[in-house]
């Protein structure tokens, strides 16, 4: 049987958990993820373990922070007074700002704590810093190189 191997256009269907098995995202019943492996659109641990599947073939692989979304850092934490922000933005935690940079990138940031004089603003991506748990199951492989 095939293997999926690095150029190979892939579709998969997964659930991602945390260590404590709550479900953070899932494609069951929906369309399965179509990706390039070798691209970097997917994060490494998860494009490392299709490498060498079989279509039909399912596994559980757990991805290290730094095979993930990387290391949380607390230098991406920043306290922004409340009156920097337009009177008419809705502040509560758990919304997500885009801010735009000098240099034209947008910066995504979430909103984590809201007092009386200031807001506080995490940088980091919501699964920085986690060991992420995957069930993967090798749908097709779409082509090869």
């Amino acid at each position: 049987m095939e293997k999926a191997k690095v150029g190979d256009t892939v579709r998969v269907e997964y659930t991602g958990k945390f260590e404590d098995g709550q479900v953070f995202d899932s494609n069951k019943g929906r369309e399965p993820l179509e990706f390039t492996l070798g691209e970097g659109k997917i994060i490494p641990g998860f494009e490392k373990a299709v490498v060498g599947m079989e279509v039909g073939e399912e596994k559980t692989v757990k991805i290290p922070p730094e095979e993930g979304y990387g290391e949380y850092i607390e230098g991406l934490v920043a306290d922004v007074e409340r009156e920097k922000f337009p009177e008419d933005l809705k502040l509560e935690v758990g919304r997500q700002l885009v801010i735009p940079q000098k240099n034209g990138n947008q910066l995504i940031v979430t909103i984590t704590k809201v007092t009386d004089s200031k807001v506080t603003l995490d940088a980091n991506h919501p699964l920085a810093g986690k060991t992420l748990i995957f069930d993967i199951k090798l749908k097709e492989i779409v082509k090869g190189t």
